[in-house]
């Protein structure tokens, strides 16, 4: 990880795939990712990490299944989400939207047990940043 600075700006500007982080910097055993998305991800768990959501720009929809039923929730730009671990969920975003993410290093994007993956989305621990 590089020991200067990173913009978040320019981490974003410099690719366009959707569903497909890239580590922007590392605290302690944790990445920091950013994300492009829009349309749906897949729903997923992850058993052994909670998943921390920031919304940097647009909006993003979360729907859980938890022992008292399926719910959404809903975080416009600037809101902070954390689905706790074993929670299944599934991102979706009906504009482009621009996430952070903060979770241990080599965290699969889709969880360790998820339904199909569809093309669009990347099934990756992270991409650094080039």
């Amino acid at each position: 990880m590089t020991q200067e600075p990173v913009s978040l700006a320019h981490a974003l500007a410099s690719f366009s795939e959707q569903w497909s982080p890239r580590i922007v910097t590392a605290v302690n055993d944790y990445d920091v990712r950013v994300a492009k998305v829009e349309g749906e991800h897949v729903w997923h768990v992850h058993d052994h990490t909670d998943e921390f959501f920031l919304v940097l720009e647009g909006e993003l929809h979360i729907a859980l299944r938890e022992p008292s039923g399926e719910r959404t929730v809903v975080l416009p730009k600037g809101s902070v989400f954390t689905v706790p671990r074993g929670t299944e969920h599934k991102p979706n975003a009906s504009v482009p939207t621009e996430i952070l993410l903060f979770e241990p290093t080599g965290t699969l994007t889709v969880g360790d047990h998820h339904d199909e993956i569809p093309a669009h989305v990347d099934a990756t621990t992270g991409h650094a940043l080039t």
